[in-house]
């Protein structure tokens, strides 16, 4: 048997898993072919075997991230496969804030349109009228994306290694301090921000979008 050459034993898989690497440790600015020969101690043509080009590969690292978060246990209730897949998300997004951006920046991509399927099929298993679908799947969508995005661009603003607690502590305080007679709603949910649990407000808002489309209540 003849031996296998460099591109063969690089697996795709493995080139991939690499650039997801780059990616959470310095974003898409760290990802170059350069860095990535480097980082599998091999050369650009065993790479460029497998991925065309920088496009390619980041299209590759975004599509392999979101497969494993829209890997959720079927329950049978779609509003709770609804909560799994959009947590799913949310934690991704956390882990791999490069994420954020490359869905923003391909809709019509693979990805994004496997997102919307996998929820569209959850509330199209709801009952709610067909004509809403579209409307329904994309403020949930939305929602998720905007959301994660936000939370994963507070958390780079303020680097690995910050005090979260002291962060929104300082926020809630500052808050507290302002006109009473300007701003008497953040005065008045200061002390709930001081304390929120960033999953728990991101699942709160996703049971106000499931209630508002199919008039029922959040969950306990």
């Amino acid at each position: 048997m003849a031996p296998r050459t460099r591109s063969q034993a690089l697996s795709r898989e493995r080139i991939v898993e690499a650039a997801v690497e780059l990616l959470d440790a310095d974003g898409e600015r760290g990802l170059t072919f350069r860095t990535l020969t480097e980082r599998l101690a091999t050369g650009p043509g065993a790479i460029y075997w497998h991925v065309p080009n920088k496009g390619a590969l980041l299209d590759a690292a975004t599509a392999s991230v979101v497969a494993v978060a829209l890997t959720v246990e079927a329950t049978g209730s779609p509003q709770d496969e609804i909560r799994a897949i959009g947590l799913s998300l949310f934690e991704a997004i956390e882990r791999h804030p490069w994420l954020a951006f490359q869905l923003s920046r391909s809709p019509q991509g693979s990805v994004t349109p496997r997102i919307f399927e996998s929820i569209g099929q959850r509330v199209s298993a709801l009952s709610v009228p067909e004509t809403t679908w579209f409307t329904a799947t994309s403020a949930l969508v939305h929602y998720i994306f905007g959301a994660a995005g936000q939370n994963a661009t507070n958390s780079r603003v303020l680097g690995r290694g910050a005090d979260r607690a002291e962060f929104l502590r300082a926020a809630a305080d500052a808050w507290e301090e302002l006109d009473p007679g300007e701003f008497p709603f953040l005065r008045a949910v200061a002390a709930e921000a001081r304390d929120h649990d960033d999953r728990e407000q991101f699942l709160t808002g996703i049971d106000l979008i499931l209630a508002g489309m199919t008039g029922g209540s959040r969950r306990p």
